[in-house]
Order: C-alpha cells, then sequence, then structure tokens
C-alpha cells in the first residue's frame, strides 16, 4: 500500500528539481521565473520533508552572513527600490544553494543525473537561441544578442558564456572515459556549447572553458586505473583538439566573426589598462572599503567610478560591507577544504563531482575579473558540492561505526558502498 504511493512522489520531486535547474538557462529579467518558482517549491518541500543536515551549517552561516552584510550596506543609501531587489535576488540564490545541498543528499545518484541532464539541455537549447540570434536565423534576434555578441536567454554574454561551461566539461569528461560510438550526441552537444561559447565573445568564458576542461582532463586521467583506458583518452584528447581547431577555423571564416575576435582575443582591452580603467578602479576600490566596513551599497560603485567593480572580491566589500566580503571570503576557502577530497572518492556521481570541482575552481579565477554574485549556477555549484560533502560525512560517520570499514580512496582497493 506504501510503495505505489512513494513512487510518485520520488518522481514529482525530481521532476521538480528538473524544472529548477532548467529555468535557471532563462535568466532575461530579475527576479527570474526559477527564482520565483524556487521560493513555492522550498515553502511546500519544507512541510514534506526538506532536511537541512550538520555538515551544511557552515555554508547556511557564512551565505546569511553575507547577505545580512549586504543588508547592514542599506544604511549607506538614500534610495532603496533597485538596491531592495537586487538582494532579494541574492536571498533567492542563497535558498537556492541550501535547497541543491538538502535535496541532493536523498536518492543522490538519481538526482544528481535530473540536475546534469536539465542542465545540460538548459544549456544546449540557449547556445542554440544565441548561436541562431547571433546570425540572424530566428525571429527577434535581436533580443539574444548584445554589442554584436550573442546573449542566448541572458541579460549579458559574460553570463551566457560561463553558463555553459559545466556542461561542456560533464559532456566532454564523459566522451573521454566511453566508448566513441555511444558518444555522438555528446559530440553534438559539445560543438553546439563551443560555437555558443566563442559567440559569446566573453574573455571569461573562454578561459573558464580552457581552464576547467584541461583541469576536468588531468582529474580523470589520474583517476583512471586503467592504462588502456589512458591511452585511448590522448588519443580522443588529439582528436578533440583536431575537430575544435576545424570548428574554430570554420568560425574565424566569417568576417564578421573574424573581426570581433581579432578585438576581443586581445588580454588587455583599452578599459581595462586605461586610465580608471577596470584595474585601476580594482585598486581604487580596495583602498576605499578600507574605511567603509558597511560598504557602499548595491550600484553604488558604479555611479562613484563610471563602471560596476568587475571583482567579485571587491564586490563582496562594496555591496555587502566587510561582514559580507570576509564571510566570502571564508566560503571559498572552506569549500575548496570540503570538496577537494570528493573528486577522488569512488562513487558513481564522481565524474559529476570532478567537473563541478574544476568548474568551480575557473569561477575562483575569473572571480578576479567579473562580478559574478548573481549567475545562478555558481551558487547551484556551491550547494551540489556542500550537499556532496554532506552525503560523504555522513558515510563517513557511519563507516566509522562498523567493524573493518573498507578505504574510501578511489586508489585504494575497495571502495564504499553507494550512498544515498
Amino acid at each position: 500500500m506504501t510503495r505505489p504511493q512513494a513512487i510518485p512522489a520520488r518522481l514529482v520531486a525530481n521532476a521538480t528539481i528538473a524544472v529548477l535547474v532548467f529555468l535557471s538557462g532563462f535568466v532575461l529579467f530579475e527576479p527570474a521565473p526559477s527564482d520565483l518558482l524556487l521560493c513555492l517549491v522550498v515553502a511546500i518541500w519544507a512541510f514534506v520533508g526538506l532536511k537541512l543536515s550538520r555538515p551544511m551549517l557552515p555554508m547556511i552561516a557564512l551565505m546569511l552572513a553575507y547577505m545580512a552584510g549586504g543588508l547592514l550596506s542599506f544604511t549607506q543609501l538614500q534610495a532603496f527600490q533597485k538596491p531592495v531587489v537586487y538582494m532579494a535576488t541574492t536571498g533567492f540564490l542563497i535558498i537556492s544553494s541550501i535547497f541543491y545541498a538538502a535535496v541532493v543528499q536523498v536518492d543522490t545518484e538519481r538526482r544528481l543525473k535530473v540536475i546534469e541532464r536539465s542542465y545540460i539541455a538548459a544549456a544546449v537549447i540557449c547556445a542554440l537561441i544565441g548561436i541562431l540570434a547571433y546570425f540572424g536565423k530566428m525571429p527577434y534576434a535581436s533580443l539574444f544578442t548584445l554589442y554584436d555578441r550573442a546573449k542566448g536567454t541572458f541579460k549579458d554574454p559574460n553570463v551566457f558564456g560561463p553558463f555553459l561551461v559545466l556542461p561542456l566539461v560533464v559532456l566532454t569528461r564523459a566522451v573521454l572515459t566511453d566508448r566513441l560510438s555511444r558518444s555522438f550526441w555528446r559530440m553534438t552537444g559539445i560543438l553546439v556549447l563551443l560555437a555558443g561559447i566563442f559567440l559569446s565573445f566573453s574573455r571569461a568564458a573562454w578561459g573558464l572553458a580552457i581552464f576547467a576542461l584541461l583541469l576536468v582532463t588531468l582529474l580523470a586521467f589520474l583517476t583512471e586505473p586503467r592504462q588502456s583506458h589512458r591511452l585511448r583518452m590522448l588519443a580522443y584528447i588529439l582528436g578533440g583538439l583536431l575537430i575544435t581547431a576545424l570548428l574554430l577555423a570554420l568560425l574565424l571564416s566569417i568576417p564578421v566573426v573574424q573581426d570581433l575576435f581579432a578585438q576581443r582575443f586581445k588580454l588587455v582591452q583599452e578599459y581595462d589598462g586605461g586610465r580608471l580603467g577596470r584595474f585601476e578602479r580594482h585598486i581604487i576600490g580596495f583602498f576605499m572599503v578600507q574605511e567603509l566596513p558597511f560598504g557602499l551599497g548595491p550600484f553604488e560603485f558604479g555611479k562613484m567610478m563610471g563602471e560596476d567593480e568587475h571583482n567579485m572580491w571587491l564586490k563582496g566589500f562594496t555591496a555587502y560591507g566587510w561582514l559580507g566580503g570576509f564571510s566570502y571570503i571564508v566560503l571559498v576557502i572552506w569549500t575548496l577544504v570540503i570538496a577537494t577530497p570528493l573528486v577522488f572518492r569512488n562513487r558513481p556521481w564522481t565524474p559529476f563531482v570532478q567537473s563541478v570541482y574544476a568548474v568551480y575552481l575557473g569561477h575562483l579565477m575569473i572571480h578576479n575579473v567579473i562580478d559574478n554574485d548573481h549567475w545562478r549556477h555558481v551558487f547551484l555549484i556551491y550547494g551540489l558540492l556542500w550537499g556532496l560533502y554532506a552525503l560523504e560525512w555522513k558515510t563517513q560517520r557511519m563507516a566509522r561505526m562498523r567493524p573493518a570499514a573498507p578505504s574510501p580512496l578511489i586508489f585504494g582497493p575497495v571502495a564504499l558502498p553507494r550512498a544515498g
């Protein structure tokens, strides 16, 4: 009598997660549809079994402190309408991190697959929209481009491009570790995502993609125990580089693409290194916030300097004060500490964790040149890493209570049984 009731509930729960992740790829305005739906889902889920585990508490406490710092920064403001919407969006995203961390600890393998596939579907559709719009092959193409760059279903090309990187890394790792005959659709998705990232003309997205692909390839190679599969990976890497070079040559054969690429390929643009450019504003900003414990408040730095911070570390202090800025730094360090061991565990979801981890490290690098405190996929990544850490913590705790617990390392002779 109970089993028929449990199956629909699980299906509804997983379908809800799939819809939330999918909608995170459509952010033409804020609050986005996924933000509003998330509030409804969390409110209902809280009454039917959403549980917060003890290992999640550091993330929750630090994110709430980050939010509290943002609210305190309102004491520096005179106009509140736009900043209130901004800070409300931050609140939605913090709730999303907590939600994803909580839900992946139950039915873990299945829910991670749901999240992975929904994200990939959203990214491929978003990339296709951006590509078609860039070449003017769809109605209302101007809605999905900005400054002659593809932006898909996002407000900015610099968000559109990085959003596509995690699915690209997940698909690439899957191709590297599987038979080529089973990877046709994966390779098709990879080509679409590569084209979307390229046509965003986002230097941050280009650098993020290169870094994350190199790191996940290294992790996959190091954690693959079979020599024959390592040799196959090397062959795939060489083939992938050749195909990528051909795709790049094809895109660069289009004059308008070639001209914009030549302009964007410069490592330091005039608005980066010029007077009051991006880097000089960073220096001025960090000296400025030393005397402003409550920060400046949202949007105030841009009003003063003519441009936004374009630096996540600086944004933490200007928009969220000392409390928010230091809370975010501690969150980053703590996340690295708890997430790094996860990439070497022998779990069914280790390939996905390695991909998420590589993209997370890449985002920490581009924190230096862009402020991404409202990127939905970054908060999804935080939720996934902390949720899987919480699951691993509980698994290890149970293992310590058993005699002769097996080694959890991927290089060990025996792996722990599947958790979740």
